[in-house]
């Protein structure tokens, strides 16, 4: 054998070696062995007490519910999740030992959550295992405790009905998990304060916040350079959670941001998903963790320092946009933006009004909302919708009006991406207009 030819032989098998190995590493289930596989769920009859209330504790900050939850009751599944790829329909996580995950043992459900490896095949990052990656093994025991105390649900769900070829074939995902999963638990970084650390904690690992917060490249994987600096979520918008002044957090204290987080309102008010995560998940959270979590956010560097132009005032489109704001926006949101604290977000100085992406604004004016529901705040107030009233053009002008006024300033909102937004949640088309 020529010698280049025995140099490309050794090339290519250390490269199949290493390739290997690199596999092996994202893909190993070693982690696991922690957790007892003899005892399947639905055989457990007495768990520990304390930790099945640290357990349900796991549960919250891991937001289970909302996403496990549809018409047939809690943690049955079937809740509809939209990717670019296709639909998924969440799985039944309660013990039934034939549509639920009681067949599984300790192990098996460490593997489901922590690795994305499941009974019926590799799971889709729409479930955010890579989050979940960060549970600590305490953390993990005693959410297995709690789910051996919810009741089984008999509710046969077919996950990936909704996902075409090739996306419904799970075995691609080993493809994806070696590219792009981090199969590493949590550490603490030195720099970090032991509350900064414990916020990062909450954030990476059960509250998973990078799931919706930061962009996602073309198959679907967080990108990492982007941490927490704003993504799209379907047909929302999750904002950017870094110190950024302008559209970001820098501007709000830590106590406003957990204020945020325990009640849905602090001037911003929660809708949409974030209304969801806050009525399931955040406002069950102690205090001094809702704290952790708004240092550990206020810690992160600005992505960016850039304040869009404001646009002028005096330009015809601002005019009409403040005569429709008078119209069919002041009585609640106030003439000067002030809101109705508790109730009706306050548009002056709202960062989550400024950002680039006016989703948002655009999906709530087109469908309408509802602010979250928690104890401290009961009555979540209602936003109408005003498909019917306004053309794009109109709901453009009016937004371009909010964003830009008051002190804020923000990027023109295009007519098109209103109509685009119209078309996709299938909203009323204006009335004709005389």
């Amino acid at each position: 054998m020529p010698r280049w030819m025995k140099i490309t032989s050794f090339i290519v098998f250390v490269a199949a070696i290493g390739a290997g190995g690199w596999s092996w590493k994202k893909l190993n289930t070693a982690r696991s062995d922690v957790a007892d596989d003899k005892v399947v769920l639905a055989d457990i009859t007495s768990p520990d007490p304390e930790a099945v209330k640290r357990g349900e504790y796991v549960m919250r900050t891991a937001d289970c519910a909302a996403c496990h939850t549809a018409d047939k009751g809690v943690f049955a599944g079937a809740y509809r999740i939209s990717t670019p790829f296709g639909d998924l329909l969440s799985s039944n996580i309660t013990p039934d030992r034939e549509s639920g995950i009681g067949k599984m043992t300790a192990r098996d459900f460490f593997n489901a959550v922590r690795q994305g490896q499941g009974s019926k095949g590799l799971l889709y990052p729409a479930m955010p295992f890579t989050a979940y990656a960060k549970l600590t093994d305490q953390d993990m025991q005693d959410l297995w405790a709690y789910m051996a105390t919810v009741k089984p649900v008999a509710n046969k769900v077919d996950e990936n009905a909704g996902m075409p070829f090739p996306f419904n074939v799970r075995l691609v995902m080993a493809g994806w998990d070696v590219l792009f999963f981090d199969n590493s638990g949590f550490s603490a970084e030195n720099h970090l304060s032991a509350l900064e650390s414990r916020g990062k904690y909450l954030v990476d690992a059960g509250g998973h916040c990078s799931a919706c917060h930061s962009p996602r490249n073309s198959l679907g994987a967080e990108i990492d350079s982007a941490y927490l600096q704003g993504g799209r979520l379907g047909d929302w918008y999750a904002p950017d959670l870094t110190s950024s002044p302008h559209a970001g957090l820098g501007a709000r204290s830590a106590a406003e941001i957990t204020e945020y987080l325990k009640t849905g309102e602090a001037g911003p008010v929660a809708t949409g998903p974030m209304a969801e995560a806050i009525e399931h998940s955040l406002q069950y959270m102690t205090d001094e963790d809702l704290q952790a979590i708004a240092t550990y956010l206020k810690s992160l560097p600005a992505a960016t320092d850039e304040k869009p132009p404001m646009i002028a005032a005096t330009t015809p489109a601002m005019q009409r946009g403040a005569l429709r704001y008078e119209v069919n926006c002041a009585a609640c949101h106030g003439v000067a933006g002030e809101g109705m604290g508790g109730m009706t977000a306050a548009f002056a100085g709202n960062h989550t009004l400024q950002s680039d992406d006016a989703t948002n604004l655009i999906h709530v004016m087109l469908v309408g909302g509802r602010a979250a529901s928690t104890h401290a705040k009961i009555t979540g107030a209602g936003m109408p919708s005003f498909a019917w009233k306004m053309d794009d053009r109109q709901i453009a002008e009016t937004l371009d009006y909010i964003r830009n006024s008051w002190g804020n300033s923000a990027a023109p909102v295009e007519a098109a991406e209103v109509g685009r937004l119209r078309e996709s949640l299938r909203a009323q088309s204006p009335l004709p207009q005389h």
